[in-house]
């Protein structure tokens, strides 16, 4: 370099300026910025947003129900309501309200003639909820590991799980994106099986245009406070089938069959009915369904879109002519591929400004202590004791699924934001994924 007494003015001036540009293209996109957690600025200084879930609709549809004579749900004014609604965006038949998604989807596997020994295939990755029906039926959950991307059932893995006392599938809908429904399909209709879809996260969802919860032959879907319609806690469970329909009311009323009273009290059945006045909310709640199902794929799509040159993230899988609702937004963090744990870069991150969740469940489900020691029944799993199953979930182990909880990253997208604030989210995560990234 020249002797600065001898370097031209002009010349100075013009490479001071050249310096300042490639600092500022580099800081910008490719250069390691310091982290906040380290004394940087923060990436997204903008609040987290939230939608305004209730407001004149609830209360409006409430005051109604309070002017009743009955809150009792059998043809009453606003399971009524509820029910036309449901049927306005998923054309079941038949529709039964019910208390929870737990119960919904207990319901359903009642009504599915699912009995003692009897094999149920689902997920290790889904709330215990999928499976509590299962086993008060004396049944057996069979757990079938999943796809790296979509987090849903892998079919092939589903075929090899079916055994000759496999009775029905559950195809749980993770995060509201759509399970690999016609390969499902097919495997349930070659081996005679019941195909239950549990749509708790994904209200709204479509599987190849078509409204999720359309395509099996039961479909149970949640109503609890985190979901993206809700009464605060509470389910649904309809069917299309002539075979399942009055069986839905029978299980989810004491064993009242209203459609068929000759058909009553020959069972066992719990009482999993809804009030009216959680009808009511609900009914006001599907007015909004479409809105929040579209905003939410809209919402991920982009943020996805923003993320795909992250190169130490596995993104969510969504086939193009499926929509996911994202209940929310689930990624996998490369571990081999960053210096660093899962917990510091979410701790990175949330100095940033963006709060991402690490994993999901803390354990696949077959790792709970009731699994790992069939305690279910009071410290006993009486079909073992009889020899009505061989199942030793000790020796279940599952790569993928297990994989998935111990790399996956939630962030809690909803209907509230918008782009410009996942725009500034997505700085944040390629910020913190400079700085780490081997």
């Amino acid at each position: 370099m020249k002797d600065p007494a001898h370097f031209p003015r002009r010349s100075f001036v013009a490479a001071s300026a050249l310096a300042l540009t490639a600092v500022q293209t580099t800081s910008g996109t490719d250069a390691v910025e310091t982290l906040a957690i380290h004394g940087g600025p923060k990436a997204c200084p903008l609040a987290f947003s939230r939608p305004k879930r209730w407001g004149n609709e609830e209360l409006s549809q409430l005051a109604q129900a309070v002017e009743q004579p009955s809150l009792y749900y059998w043809q009453n004014k606003q399971t009524n309501l509820l029910t036309k609604r449901f049927q306005d965006f998923y054309h079941h038949r038949f529709v039964q309200p019910c208390s929870s998604g737990t119960a919904a989807l207990h319901i359903a596997v009642a009504a599915a003639g699912i009995g003692p020994g009897d094999e149920v295939i689902t997920s290790a990755i889904t709330d215990i909820g999928t499976v509590i029906g299962v086993i008060f039926q004396n049944a057996v959950p069979i757990f079938a590991d999943l796809d790296p991307l979509t987090y849903n059932l892998d079919p092939d893995d589903v075929a090899r799980k079916i055994s000759p006392r496999t009775k029905a599938i559950i195809a749980v809908h993770l995060k509201g994106n759509p399970c690999r429904m016609q390969e499902l399909r097919s495997l349930a209709d070659r081996h005679d099986l019941v195909l239950i879809e549990d749509c708790a996260q994904g209200w709204g969802a479509k599987y190849r245009g078509q409204p999720l919860g359309t395509l099996g032959d039961i479909a149970c879907f949640s109503l609890q406070d985190s979901k993206h319609i809700t009464c605060g806690d509470g389910g649904v469970v309809a069917t299309n089938s002539e075979k399942f329909g009055p069986l839905l009311i029978k299980y989810g009323d004491k064993a009242i069959n209203r459609l068929n009273p000759s058909d009553s009290s020959n069972v066992i059945a719990c009482n999993y009915r809804m009030s009216e006045l959680q009808a009511a909310f609900v009914a006001a709640q599907l007015q909004r369904l479409e809105g929040i199902a579209s905003k939410r794929s809209q919402l991920g799509s982009f943020l996805t879109k923003q993320l795909e040159d992250v190169d130490v993230l596995s993104l969510p899988r969504v086939e193009a002519d499926d929509r996911c609702v994202y209940w929310s937004y689930m990624c996998r963090l490369k571990l081999d591929r960053v210096k660093c744990s899962r917990a510091d870069f979410i701790k990175a991150l949330a100095a940033e400004g963006v709060s991402f969740l690490a994993g999901y469940i803390r354990d696949p489900l077959y790792r709970l202590p009731m699994f790992q020691q069939h305690s279910f029944f009071a410290g006993r799993w009486p079909i073992k004791e009889l020899g009505l199953t061989t199942v030793d979930y000790q020796m279940v182990a599952l790569k993928t699924t297990e994989e998935i909880l111990e790399t996956c990253m939630r962030f809690p997208l909803n209907e509230g934001m918008d782009e410009n604030y996942l725009k500034q989210v997505a700085l944040a995560v390629r910020k913190v994924a400079r700085f780490y990234a081997i």
